[in-house]
């Protein structure tokens, strides 16, 4: 029972502390994963003493199992299929290549360096060639990333875990027990045939589901919120259920909902981003109480030598790599270099340590290694390159009126098309320049362009969903972005004007 309330704590305190330093990370240019690991050493065996998790812990196991699903699952649903075929080449690149040859190398180092089996290399190098979409968060949140850069880094650490995933389990197949293990043939029909099979199915089923009550009866957002885990589970379930892969049952179900194109509310990507998220981080908690730590007492120069390896060859990759794509150097530098290793890699590399196979805990401490020194390196390099967001955003009113235009988002990273109507939020008190709007809450364009004939002081923000966003590349020419659930904070940081008309578009 105290094991029981230690969990339970535990889960309220992840929770609670999310909340709390989300905005305190963003203003210190700190990876949240990193706070994440240290309150985990607080509360650990080398602090309060409180909690601890092993290897061999079911809790641990059921968190790092239920996150990776919601991983799988929320990445694949939130797939933007129309940005995937503009920019198929440069995805097939960094799924292809960067993540393919950087774990050829990788689990090639480990082979050489530690004298592993040859399929304990192939997991380790499939685990270590994953980039980790938490620590990716900060970054592709920032509105200055060129658009061509934040999409290769979304799909690659969005997706690379669905290439690097059967890796894994084929080179498991190979390490069982005799009596324990399945012909090759069998665990490649498990993995690519009857786990996507089982996937697909319940995908076209729950979204048929869906839409047909909504049409006849109606559905409440709350619910159409939680039906994201309902359907994520269940892809599991049913993929373990004919003995295939539950992982790759969850990726092709989230897969089949985004090739559907059915309408989803926010609410459907951002309940299980958020859930998974949750996941993800009490999982950091967990390994930060002693695991991960296990990385640091093997340091010596082949696990130096190792861990050099595991961070820069992805970079030598995509280095080679995308010298074929039309990419900007700005974007190239930040496709080749930002390549976090994070959770993805910890719960890929526990697969095989939680299907009871012999020797698998040895390939921890290395994996642990690496993604501590990525969360420190890529870290500093995040905060290195997000400019300060204390800049002021410059309103001098102009002496001619500014037309509101549409822009690529390469020419100004912050939004996308402006619609008919916009939320503005008046705080000029002045009676006469507040009549030159009609309505407190709604302005049109032509009232945005009378406010700038006028000489009065405008910000266009754009205020949409990340759903929002990430599907187009188009703006309003200088539009300053802020996040519907961080607004106020990103406001205050940026230091937007509190005399001005603030014209917000979320659609």
């Amino acid at each position: 029972m105290a094991a029981f309330t230690a969990i339970v704590a535990l889960i309220g305190a992840v929770i609670v502390a999310a909340a709390i330093i989300s905005s305190l990370t963003e203003r210190l240019r700190v990876p949240q994963v990193a706070l994440f690991l240290v309150l985990g050493a607080a509360l650990g065996p080398f602090g309060l003493g409180l909690v601890n998790f092993t290897l061999t812990s079911a809790a641990l196991g059921a968190v790092a199992t239920l996150g990776l699903i919601l991983v799988l699952f929320t990445d694949a649903v939130s797939l933007d299929i129309a940005g995937l075929r503009r920019h198929l080449s440069l995805a097939l690149t960094v799924l292809g290549p960067g993540s393919l040859i950087t774990a050829v190398i990788v689990g090639a180092a480990g082979y050489w360096l530690f004298g592993l089996h040859p399929a304990e290399a192939a997991i380790l190098g499939a685990a270590l060639a994953s980039t980790d979409p938490v620590m990716m968060r900060g970054l592709l949140q920032h509105g200055d990333v060129p658009v061509s850069a934040r999409y290769a880094l979304r799909v690659e650490s969005g997706l690379n875990d669905a290439v690097l995933l059967p890796i894994v389990l084929i080179a498991m197949g190979f390490l069982h027990t005799p009596e324990h293990a399945t012909p090759l043939g069998r665990v490649i029909v498990n993995i690519f045939v009857l786990g996507p099979l089982a996937g697909l199915l319940v995908g076209f089923i729950a979204v048929t589901a869906m839409e047909k009550t909504r049409r006849r009866f109606g559905m409440r957002r709350d619910y159409e919120s939680m039906y994201v885990l309902g359907v994520a589970f269940t892809a599991y379930a049913a993929g373990e259920a004919v003995h295939g892969s539950g992982f790759m049952a969850a990726f092709t179900a989230g897969m089949a909902i985004a090739i559907l194109d059915v309408e989803l509310c926010d609410c459907f990507h951002d309940y299980g981003a958020a859930t998974s998220e949750m996941c993800l981080l009490f999982a950091f908690v967990a390994f930060g109480t002693s695991l991960i730590w296990s990385g640091l007492t093997i340091i010596n120069v082949r696990t130096l030598a190792f861990a050099a390896v595991a961070l820069l060859a992805r970079s030598a990759v995509l280095l080679v790599a995308l010298r074929w794509q039309r990419l900007k150097p700005a974007d190239r530098r930040i496709i080749v270099w930002f390549g976090p290793r994070g959770l993805s890699s910890l719960l890929l590399i526990l697969l095989p340590v939680f299907a009871g196979i012999d020797g698998a805990e040895r390939l921890f401490a290395p994996c642990a290694l690496v993604v501590l020194l990525s969360v420190v390196g890529h870290g500093a390099m995040q905060a290195a390159w997000i400019k300060s967001d204390a800049t002021p955003v410059d309103i001098t009113p102009v002496a001619t009126t500014p037309p509101v235009a549409i822009a690529p988002r390469s020419m100004h990273p912050a939004g996308t098309t402006v619609p008919s109507e916009t939320h503005a939020s008046p705080t000029p008190t002045a009676t006469a320049e507040t009549a030159l709007v009609s309505s407190p809450e709604y302005v049109t364009i032509d009232e945005v362009n009378a406010l700038w004939a006028a000489r009065e002081p405008v910000v266009i923000v754009d205020g949409r969903s990340e759903t929002s966003y990430d599907a187009s590349d188009r703006t309003a020419a200088g539009a300053v972005r802020l996040e519907p659930d961080r607004s106020v904070a990103q406001a205050n940081a940026r230091k937007l004007p509190r005399d001005a008309w603030l014209i917000v578009y979320c659609a």
